[in-house]
């Protein structure tokens, strides 16, 4: 399988500050990949050397086997990048906009393929393209950069938190773009701290913490790293005494629960069906728990049992290295 996106112990230094600290990432042809983590994890550091708007400190890093700070023109020639935070031209209408991105990349100005896509993409985000750019919400400035890059073709998608302040409706216009680019071969990098997006979205997926990679893989094989929720009827929780693997028995609200190692579910069925428990029900592992194995030291006892996961899943908030100092690299 071809190699679109490889780091080797990639690092970026902002003075003392190591926002990328021997980062490993492969991200292979046809692939959607998600990219996770929480703001100032080291996500946007990483995405601005990718696209060569900031320059690695140290270790390697290429795109289509290119160095991406050196051959940055060529590069974005088959690249449509979406930032997480969208500023658009104040006197330019959305239309005007979304063109002049287009022709950026290529595009033509009476290119009928273009002409048709742009607008099928624009009644389906149901976006306003009369509006002057100073006029627009975080949503719709959203919306001006995700039709500019899903109108034209692009061997590589690179999306950094792309959902950033759309509504539920267009989130799941965005998800089926994404599914469709997928379908057609392209490669998609997908930055995100919301777990349902990249859980439903990705075909495998790395978790960034303080500039490295601690996990990669798909999420089958992520999964068997955490534990499955077992539960059926019942009162007494020595009805699970002597399954083999049971972890965390317990009896409430009228059911018997524990949790088994995911590789190991297959063995405790058949004791179950022995037992003739009523009610069984089986729950995977999701991505939080994995995640929650990363960073739940950062939260609070009160935080990982009254929503702290929610905070992480939620909407962006600029709370470290990533957003104020990118800024400071953005320039060559």
């Amino acid at each position: 399988m071809t190699t679109v996106i490889l780091t080797r112990e990639l690092t970026k230094h902002y003075g003392r500050v190591h926002a990328l600290d021997g980062l490993d990432l492969t991200v292979d042809e046809g692939q959607v990949h998600g990219f996770l983590g929480p703001n100032g994890a080291g996500k946007s550091t990483t995405i601005r050397v990718l696209l060569g708007l900031a320059r690695k400190t140290g270790g390697e890093a290429s795109v289509f086997g290119r160095d991406p700070w050196r051959d940055a023109v060529a590069l974005h020639r088959r690249i449509a990048y979406v930032p997480g935070d969208v500023s658009v031209w104040p006197n330019l209408s959305g239309g005007e906009a979304i063109d002049l991105m287009a022709r950026l990349r290529g595009a033509g100005r009476h290119d009928p393929a273009h002409r048709a896509e742009r607008e099928r993409l624009i009644h389906a985000f149901q976006f306003d393209p009369r509006k002057k750019g100073r006029a627009y919400s975080k949503g719709n400035r959203q919306k001006v950069a995700l039709i500019a890059a899903f109108s034209l073709p692009a061997d590589l998608y690179i999306l950094d938190e792309p959902t950033s302040g759309l509504d539920p409706l267009m989130d799941v216009m965005f998800r089926r773009e994404v599914a469709r680019v997928r379908a057609e071969g392209a490669t998609v990098l997908l930055s995100s701290h919301i777990l349902s997006e990249v859980e439903q979205l990705c075909d495998r997926v790395s978790i960034i913490r303080a500039g490295r990679i601690v996990e990669s893989g798909t999420l089958p094989e992520l999964r068997h790293l955490t534990r499955t929720e077992v539960s059926f009827a019942g009162t007494d929780a020595a009805a699970a005494a002597g399954i083999a693997g049971a972890h965390d028995v317990v009896a409430e609200d009228g059911r018997v629960r524990f949790t088994v190692d995911s590789d190991a579910v297959s063995s405790a069925l058949p004791e179950l069906g022995r037992r003739n428990v009523a009610g069984l029900r089986i729950a995977p592992p999701s991505l939080e728990e994995l995640f929650l194995r990363h960073y739940g030291d950062e939260l609070g006892g009160d935080e990982l049992a009254g929503g702290g996961a929610a905070q992480l899943g939620g909407d962006r908030r600029d709370s470290g290295h990533d957003s104020a100092l990118e800024s400071s690299g953005t320039g060559r």
